[in-house]
């Protein structure tokens, strides 16, 4: 039976797919294997995507229907269409955030953790925060009238604000001002220099307990002093997000970073895309406020609580409450590198020499293997030059340190520094200017493209000539998501990829063709003829009768012309097995489409991050990992690279992991036939993949510090004896 596999009914709309995958984070929060305080830190993780949600793909779609572009997407919807179902699933999804945190709140109080009212607070706690008040907030709050001399103030991007009715006060009113009564408006913003949560003097009659309160609400209990004179008829928070996507020229930008500092000093005035308001607000108010901000009535969102969860990242971490964490993850030293320190080797590039390795983060140790191969080469004298892709890096990056300290020592040091990683900008130019002031060579991006990759390359001179180290990994050159993203990366000196690397880095700093490549697959120019030529591949083995199967872990699944391909694989017989952690508008279980296609997602302590692919190749299996996920945008607008991994030690080490990770039942949500997500949370024989990664790499580094105690037995003098 012909089908057409390309039929919007067999495809998702991308930002609704979104919208599933943070309420797979939500769910995290009433999950009852995670400790309080961790449940209540993914409610604030769920209110910090949406926020980048609205400012990022609600503001996108915001201009397209403002410029009446009616294009359908891949699910045949247009903006105005989409833009209907983000409000009605983001209501909801709300909705069940402040529910969820009604419930944690009060496990708080069972913990002896209090959220107060002003009002609620004992006679001690108020005068101490009178005194707060005024010593404090006072001095640092400007309330802002709003009239016909005073126009509506600007109002920053995720700024939290109070919106105030005052009516003159009588006492002070003469007869003709009676007769002429006006409401007056202001704005009194929150000032974000001062703590959000206050934490009160503790109640000496109440042992155990510790109070806390909103700092808005003491502004709004003091409001009056801030306008004497005036009667308080209304004060209420509200929040604004705004568009804050940059839209750059790089056609026309005479210099790219110059035009990205310009555009980064206009984000913070973007367009309003959302108004968050709490309930019960006055009917006057809503319409004072989305009038003067030009939104509708669906950009509107009443919040039952605080606003803002985002407040409770920093609260997660209070002193004292460990038991109500998870307990603390240390990275410990990598696998690879234990086996051949084992052997006597303890030098990177010696280790490397011996075999590849393979890091897997944030169970092994990014400082023990990345920030030790840059430092050592940066520190090596027969190190030549360095040569990286940077795309997002922390504000005390190691790894800029490394490559500073590489420059001044006199190698050849080169960069390509990603300025257009989003809202990682401005530390990428503020750190690429410390890469040149040290003498090292910055490549600013390339126009019309994101370079995603993440490649090293070391050049080494060694007795038997030239030798070039390599490491590609999944995951950024970040010190900090490092310890929090899941994320591979292999270390290697092969020939063949250190030609590939060296034809990779001239192709991103000069006018380089691109060079027929022996062993990495770039994208745009091959990556996504491979994954394609890698699926039919699959598909002739299905059709000959053979076992086919298709092993993928990304981050997202969008590319329609992928997801056709998968679905003609589906059909022919290939079994397909989909670890997708966020977007996904691909849908299994279709009869006669995907009924050879599963997908999970994992959601857990880390952010799993890795991309790894594997092909049943006719019982000749191939993994593969790399930086893309099957995006257009990873595909068609950004310089991504994907590498085979030869070492069959590692293949076996990566199909254990994905093998794992496909076994979870304890963190996986199983995608439904109908777009939804099922989380089955299995009682018995439980199997929780980065539980299970951890206690690997603890029970590695255990065994290598008993090898190491063995090792040093002999030379241990015994100080003292049972006779002392």
């Amino acid at each position: 039976m012909d089908v057409d596999v390309r039929d919007h009914r067999y495809y998702l709309n991308r930002e609704l797919s979104w919208l599933q995958f943070n309420r797979r984070v939500l769910q995290e929060a009433v999950d009852a294997n995670n400790p309080l305080l961790e449940k209540l830190k993914f409610l604030a993780i769920t209110s910090s995507n949406l926020d980048e949600f609205f400012m990022i793909r609600v503001a996108g779609l915001r201009h397209q229907k403002e410029n009446g572009v009616k294009k359908r997407d891949i699910a045949n919807m247009t903006p105005e269409e989409q833009l209907e179902g983000i409000s009605d699933v983001c209501q909801k999804l709300v909705a069940r955030q402040y529910r969820y945190l009604k419930v944690l709140l009060q496990e708080l109080e069972s913990e002896g953790l209090y959220f107060i009212h002003p009002d609620e607070a004992s006679p001690e706690q108020k005068r101490w925060l009178e005194e707060y008040f005024e010593r404090e907030i006072f001095p640092v709050v400007t309330p802002m009238a709003v009239d016909s001399s005073h126009p509506f103030p600007f109002l920053a991007s995720k700024s939290l604000n109070l919106a105030m009715l005052l009516e003159r006060n009588e006492r002070d009113m003469t007869q003709d001002e009676e007769n002429d009564i006006d409401i007056k408006t202001a704005i009194v913003p929150v000032p974000s220099v001062l703590p959000r949560i206050i934490r009160l003097p503790d109640n000496k009659d109440i042992p155990g307990r510790h109070d806390f309160i909103f700092l808005e609400q003491v502004i709004r209990y003091y409001a009056t002093r801030f306008f004497i004179g005036y009667d308080l008829l209304e004060a209420r928070p509200f929040r604004l997000t705004r568009d804050a996507d940059l839209y750059i020229d790089e056609e026309d930008a005479q210099d790219l970073v110059v035009e990205v500092e310009r555009q980064l000093k206009k984000r913070q005035r973007g367009e309003a895309v959302r108004i968050e308001f709490e309930k019960g607000t006055s009917r006057f108010m809503r319409r004072f406020m989305t009038s003067e901000m030009n939104l509708e009535k669906e950009d509107m969102y009443e919040i039952d609580g605080p606003l803002d969860m985002t407040v409770f990242f920093s609260f997660c971490g209070i002193k004292g409450y460990d038991h109500l964490r998870y307990p603390e993850a240390h990275p410990h030293h990598p696998w690879s590198m234990i086996q051949l320190e084992k052997e006597g080797k303890t030098n990177i590039f010696d280790m490397i020499r011996q075999k590849d390795l393979m890091v897997h983060l944030p169970y092994e140790s990014f400082d023990d293997s990345v920030v030790n191969f840059v430092a050592e080469a940066a520190a090596d004298k027969d190190v030549l030059a360095i040569k990286q892709t940077l795309y997002r890096v922390s504000s005390s990056s190691p790894i800029i340190q490394a490559l500073e300290k590489a420059a001044q020592n006199g190698k050849q040091v080169t960069v390509l520094m990603e300025v257009k990683a989003r809202f990682d900008e401005a530390n990428n130019i503020l750190m690429a200017r410390r890469l040149e002031k040290a003498g090292a060579h910055v490549i600013y991006g390339l126009v019309g493209l994101k370079t995603h990759s993440k490649c090293t390359l070391v050049i080494r001179r060694e007795k038997d000539g030239i030798r070039r180290y390599v490491h590609v990994a999944t995951g950024n050159y970040n010190a900090s998501t490092a310890k929090l993203y899941t994320d591979l990366g292999i270390f290697t000196c092969n020939d063949h990829f250190g030609s590939d690397a060296s034809a990779f880095f001239n192709l991103l700093s000069g006018y380089s063709d691109p060079p027929i490549w022996d062993s990495f697959i770039v994208a745009p120019i091959n990556l996504r003829e491979r994954c394609v030529e890698l699926i039919d591949r699959e598909i002739s083995f299905a059709l000959q009768g053979e076992n086919a199967r298709i092993v993928a872990k990304m981050n997202s699944l969008l590319d329609k012309e992928i997801i056709a391909k998968l679905y003609e694989a589906s059909r022919a017989g290939v079994k397909i097995e989909l670890i997708v952690r966020g977007i996904c508008v691909l849908i299994p279980g279709i009869p006669g489409i995907s009924d050879n296609i599963t997908v999970r997602s994992l959601v857990g302590r880390f952010l799993e991050h890795s991309r790894v692919f594997w092909f049943e190749n006719g019982g000749r299996e191939e993994f593969y990992i790399g930086s893309a996920d099957w995006m257009p945008r990873n595909l068609n607008d950004r310089v991504e690279l994907m590498i085979p991994v030869k070492d069959a030690e590692l293949c076996e080490r990566l199909k254990k992991m994905v093998t794992l990770e496909l076994n979870d039942n304890q963190k996986a949500h199983i995608m439904q036939s109908d777009g939804m997500w099922i989380k089955e949370v299995a009682p018995e024989n439980k199997v929780g993949a980065q539980a299970e990664f951890q206690k690997i790499a603890e029970e590695r580094d255990q065994e290598a510090e008993m090898t190491l105690a063995q090792k040093m037995e002999p030379y241990v003098p015994v100080f003292g004896s049972s006779k002392d």
